[in-house]
């Protein structure tokens, strides 16, 4: 596997242990995370002496949503055809962040780049062998996609999850709550873009334990060697059952909605007026000043 950028892979007994590792950034995704996490699903399920994968952050949290900062305001500061012309790769992330409103939007960029985040946070789901998250900290806006599309989620008590950009700029793309929650609690939290606590989380059904942070890690490694106690053949056998359900009940087209939305939504007058108020002061000013009047100010610190 080639060096990882993003996370880091470790085989411990019958546990691979998958580990977002960008603290600085509150784990911020970027183009790269979902590839590298797809590739150590794979090589999780490829190997005879793994029984459960299990996935958590480093630093204060476990992600804060898609990392953006950093290279818009770059991207604003250089002026978007200098930045290009200066031979730096641009991600297809900033592009569609920064698309000129005077010019003709292509709805297919946006899906093309967001699909391909979105089979890679899937690799979660689709893994043959039972994936365990850890919260703690925060888990918002596309850092919910990762912990909502791993089979089992563990969390402390005073961590907070959801999906802010609800208000603005955002779609969940994996578009998973529903089938975790129901549809009354999904659209308590997506008509408003509310989080709740590690608490909340555990009483709505989100999370199937909650712990004192001191107690976190506990909890978590005690689920983990139970499940990797049993047979692998018994616990593909067990997921493939359950995911059934959920891929019958329309998944996948769910999925495909959500994923266009997600495009268009930074295209609306709205998500224009945020593009352009972050270039201005910057991200994490722009979504300050969204979630002020809910009170909450800036849950999420990238791309909000």
């Amino acid at each position: 596997m080639d060096t990882l950028k993003t996370l880091t892979f470790e085989i411990t007994g019958r546990i691979a242990r998958i580990t977002l590792n960008r603290p600085t950034r509150g784990n911020g995704i970027t183009m790269d995370l979902p590839r590298e996490l797809a590739a150590c699903v794979e090589r999780a399920n490829l190997d005879p002496g793994v029984h459960v994968i299990a996935l958590a952050g480093n630093g204060s949290g476990f992600c804060g949503g898609y990392d953006l900062v950093d290279s818009a305001q770059d991207m604003q500061a250089q002026g978007f055809g200098d930045a290009g012309s200066a031979g730096t790769p641009l991600d297809p992330a900033v592009i569609a962040a920064n698309h000129d409103p005077s010019s003709v939007w292509d709805p297919v960029t946006d899906y093309a780049m967001m699909s391909r985040n979105v089979k890679g946070f899937m690799s979660l789901f689709h893994s043959e062998k039972p994936v365990v998250c850890k919260v703690h900290g925060f888990c918002v806006a596309g850092g919910t996609d990762m912990a909502l599309c791993s089979d089992l989620l563990v969390i402390a008590d005073d961590a907070k999850i959801g999906y802010p950009p609800a208000r603005v700029w955002g779609s969940p793309t994996t578009s998973i709550w529903f089938h975790r929650i129901g549809l009354e609690k999904s659209k308590r939290l997506l008509f408003t873009g509310d989080c709740l606590s590690g608490k909340e989380a555990r009483e709505w059904g989100l999370a199937i334990e909650s712990a004192p942070p001191d107690q976190l890690d506990a909890r978590f490694e005690n689920l983990l060697d139970r499940i990797a106690r049993m047979p692998i053949n018994q616990l593909v056998m067990m997921k493939l059952l359950l995911n059934q359900s959920v891929m019958n009940q329309g998944l996948q087209s769910t999925q495909l909605i959500g994923t266009v939305f997600d495009g268009i939504t930074r295209h609306t007058r709205e998500g224009y007026a945020f593009q352009q108020r972050a270039a201005e002061a910057g991200f994490k000013q722009a979504v300050r000043e969204r979630d002020e009047p809910f009170g909450d100010f800036g849950m999420s610190t990238f791309k909000g």
